[in-house]
């Protein structure tokens, strides 16, 4: 796996996006399957696992993080924590808070 830098961060040329573990994309998957949807990935090289508070009303990243139990220092979450869905609308709030 080719590694890029990100700032001070260093991690794999691919990532896992995993938006459709949790919503869109039609019926969703077990939790087993999608931990182990996740694991494979990282079982390659794979470090970057792309999340959301949105996806899923905040299942997604509590799935993540029980794929990466244990493994932390071996990936880099990459959540959007500022995210807010209004309707079928996802964006980023554009006050100061």
């Amino acid at each position: 796996m080719k590694i890029r830098k990100l700032g001070e961060l260093r991690v794999g040329a691919q990532g896992l996006g995993c938006m459709g573990m949790s919503q869109a994309y039609g019926v969703r998957d077990s939790d087993e399957e999608s931990i182990a949807t996740i694991h494979r990935p990282l079982e390659l090289g794979v470090t970057l696992i792309d999340t959301a508070n949105v996806y899923g009303g905040g299942a997604n990243e509590e799935l993540a993080g029980r794929a990466i139990a244990g493994r932390a220092r071996a990936v880099v979450p990459a959540p959007k924590l500022a995210s807010v869905r209004t309707g079928d609308v996802m964006g980023v709030p554009a006050d100061p808070a």
